[in-house]
This record gives structure tokens, sequence and C-alpha cells, in this order.
């Protein structure tokens, strides 16, 4: 019989996680609502078993927490008992606001992104190094993980590959868009635009990024010419930028 993993919350973070952990676990899944519970059951494809947040006994259960950082205060008044291992993957909640709103034996802050529901997220975690091994196992079913031992870490991954899809998609978005506006067919400019990411995704695995920029600008070329206009644009300060402000978000949250 597969391990039983407990999500407290039913949102878009935690159908992502439940898409890429169904096959390895048994799921359970706590929430307010049965009308959204039973649609995230839908969803998902597969037979869960749905419990209502008030008065749930999360003792010696492995708990996911998707809720909104804001709620933690109402819904952990919400619970009894003492979980086995508490999963977070609130942003900006540090492990000691969930000691102090939730029992639990073992803590874990986690900071998986959109990428879970295809099986290749980039994961962070932190918390108690006694369950390094165990968490790292649970979130590679989902994808690649990445373990660092401060907080401060895990807040500046979240900027980086947590917020990171976002800015991915702002980057695709833009590049289809260009293209349309030189007279592509939008269908054409995004089978293109998809094909690149899927390419380039394998070969940032094995090359440093500025030895993949070096081999695909010639002198004087195309590619020169464009990373001109973006360097012209301060997109490179841009994205920098972005990371820090996501950062900053991170810490005030906390």
């Amino acid at each position: 019989m597969s391990k039983t993993l407990t999500f407290i919350g039913n949102g878009a973070m935690a159908l992502s996680l439940a898409q890429g952990l169904k096959k390895e676990y048994t799921l359970e899944v706590v929430g307010r609502n049965s009308n959204k519970l039973d649609l995230f059951e839908e969803q998902l494809h597969v037979n869960i078993t749905k419990a209502p947040l008030e008065g749930f006994d999360i003792t010696g259960k492995t708990v996911i927490l998707c809720v909104k950082p804001a709620n933690i205060t109402v819904m952990s008044s919400l619970l009894r008992g003492r979980a086995a291992t508490l999963y977070s993957v609130l942003a900006g909640t540090s492990l000691a606001t969930l000691q102090h709103h939730i029992a639990s034996d073992a803590y874990i802050r986690s900071m998986p992104n959109l990428a879970a529901t295809v099986g290749k997220s980039m994961t962070t975690l932190t918390g108690d190094a006694e369950c390094k091994e165990e968490a790292s196992a649970l979130f590679a079913s989902i994808g690649t993980t990445l373990w660092v031992d401060s907080e401060k870490e895990l807040d500046i991954a979240t900027a980086l590959a947590g917020s990171g899809p976002a800015y991915l998609a702002l980057v695709a978005e833009a590049l289809a868009d260009g293209a349309v506006k030189q007279g592509l067919k939008r269908d054409d400019a995004m089978t293109l635009m998809r094909g690149l990411f899927e390419g380039f995704g394998g070969l940032i695995q094995h090359n440093h990024p500025a030895l993949l920029k070096d081999s695909v600008m010639s002198p004087g070329g195309t590619t020169a010419s464009g990373y001109g206009a973006l360097e012209k644009a301060a997109v490179r300060q841009g994205f920098i930028s972005a990371v820090e402000e996501a950062y900053t978000k991170a810490t005030q949250l906390s």
C-alpha cells in the first residue's frame, strides 16, 4: 500500500503538486468547501479521500500545507492533533511561524513551482535536517530538488525558481509576439517558441548560459543585432531586479 499524503488546501499549487504525486502516493485532501474538493478530485482524475477542515485530526500524518499565507492563523485554529511531518509550500512563512501555529514532530519548508504538474518542478527544501532524505525523495516524484541550509536561501530560491515560470512565460509570450509583429502567423510563432523552449531546456542542463549565447552570436549577425536590442532595453537588469523584488517580498511576508 502506498504512503498517504494529506493536503491541507485545494488551490492551484495543491493541484499542481497532487498531479505530480498521484502516481506514487495515496492522497487525502482537506478543505472548507465540499464542492471545491469534488472539483479538485475531478481535475485530478483519481480517487482521493476528502475531508472537512474544521476539527480535522492531523495526528501521525504527513501533511502538505497549501493554503494562502494570510490564512494560516484561521486554518490552524480548526485543526487538532500533532502531525508526523509538516511540509509547507507557503511563500515567506518561516519555520518559526509554522511551529507556532501547527503541532508537528518535524517541519520542512518547500518551494516547488508550476512545473510540478508535468513532473518537472524545481523544488527547494529546508528545515529539520533529519528529514532531508525523506523530503528530497518525496519531492523528487515531481522533478528536481535542492536542499539549502537556511531560510534566507530558500526565500532567494523562491524568487528564482518559484516565481521563475511567470518570468519565462513573459519571455515566451514576448518572443511569439515579436514574430507575429514581423508577419508570422500566430500558430506558427507559438510552435516555434515551444520548440525553442524544449530544446533550450536540454542545452542549459550541460552548458553555461554565456557559452550558449556566444555559440549562437556570430560577428555582425542577426543574433548580435537582437541581443544588442535586449541590452539597450535593459532586459538583463530587469530580470535581476525581478528576483530582487520577489525576494524582498518573500522576506516581508515572513
